[in-house]
C-alpha cells in the first residue's frame, strides 16, 4: 500500500506515468514504490511541489539541531549541496530554472560559476533541458554518463563501493526501500546526504562528515563533473558540471584545512 506522501505526489503529477516521466525513470519503478525512496525525494519534490516533509516525514521532520543553531557557513553548504542534488536527480522545472536565473555572482571562483549557471538557466528551454538530462543520465539503455560511485571506482555498477556506502548509511539511520532498485551511490543521493549532514538533519561529528566526504564523495565525483563539462549531450548541464567541480574543490580544501 502506498503511503500518503507518495499518493499526493502521484496525484500532483497526474498519475504514475507522468511522475515517472517528470523525474526521468521508468514507470515500473514508480509503480513498485510503497514510499518515495530517500534518493528520489528531492526530484519528486521538485517535479510535483509536494514538500519533502510530506513525502518522507521520517527523514524530513524537525531538524536534529534547531535552524538558528546551524552555523551560517554550514547552512550555505547545505544549500549548495541541495541545489546539486536537485539538478542531478532530475531535470529542473521551469520554476527552478527561474530561481537559478536569479543567482548573483561575484569575483570569487564560486561566484563566477554561480553567474555562469545563472546565465545558462536564463536562456534554457525546459523541454530541451529535459531531453538533455535524459540523454546524459538515462538514455535508451543507458545515458552518456553513469553517475554512480561503483561505476567510477570499479568500472561496474553495484560493486563494493555501494556495499560500503550502505553500511555507512545504516550507521546514519538511513535505510534502503526494498522496492526501490536505484543504487544509493548515485551522485544526487550523496549530495543530498551531504546537505543533511551540513544542515544537521543527520547527526554526525565534523570528523565523521569529513570521513564520509572523503570515502564516498571526493574519491570519484570530481571525475564525473569533469566528464559532465565535456559531455557531448551537455549544454545547460555543462554549467552544472563546472559549478559542481568547483564546489567539490572548495569542500576538499576546507576539509583538508580542518583536519
Amino acid at each position: 500500500m502506498r503511503d500518503v506522501g507518495l499518493e499526493r505526489a502521484i496525484d500532483a503529477a497526474g498519475g504514475v506515468a507522468q511522475l515517472a516521466r517528470k523525474i526521468g525513470i521508468a514507470q515500473p519503478s514508480v509503480s513498485n514504490w510503497n514510499t518515495v525512496p530517500a534518493q528520489r525525494v528531492i526530484a519528486v519534490e521538485a517535479a510535483t511541489g509536494v514538500s519533502r516533509k510530506v513525502l518522507r516525514p521520517d527523514l524530513y521532520s524537525e531538524p536534529a539541531v534547531a535552524d538558528d543553531a546551524v552555523d551560517p557557513i554550514d547552512a550555505g553548504r547545505a544549500q549548495e549541496y541541495a541545489l546539486l542534488a536537485t539538478l542531478l536527480s532530475s531535470a529542473p522545472s521551469a520554476a527552478l530554472l527561474e530561481q537559478i536565473a536569479q543567482l548573483k555572482g561575484d569575483a570569487t571562483p564560486l561566484g563566477r560559476v554561480h553567474a555562469a549557471l545563472s546565465d545558462a538557466a536564463s536562456i534554457a528551454v525546459v523541454s530541451e533541458v529535459e531531453r538533455e538530462y535524459f540523454d546524459l543520465f538515462v538514455g535508451l539503455g543507458r545515458g552518456e554518463l553513469l553517475p554512480y560511485a561503483s561505476y567510477y571506482l570499479t568500472g561496474f555498477l553495484n560493486e563494493r563501493p555501494l556495499s560500503r556506502l550502505r553500511d555507512d548509511l545504516a550507521a546514519l539511520g538511513i535505510e534502503r526501500v526494498e522496492s526501490n532498485f536505484e543504487p544509493e551511490d548515485h551522485a544526487a543521493t550523496l549530495c543530498e546526504i551531504m546537505a543533511g549532514l551540513a544542515a544537521a538533519r543527520l547527526l554526525a561529528s565534523p570528523e565523521a562528515q569529513r570521513a564520509f566526504f572523503e570515502k564516498h564523495v571526493s574519491r570519484w565525483m570530481g571525475r564525473l563533473f569533469a566528464d559532465m563539462e565535456k559531455a557531448e549531450s551537455a549544454k545547460f548541464y555543462r554549467s552544472v558540471g563546472t559549478l559542481a567541480r568547483v564546489w567539490l574543490e572548495i569542500e576538499t580544501e576546507a576539509f583538508t584545512l580542518a583536519n
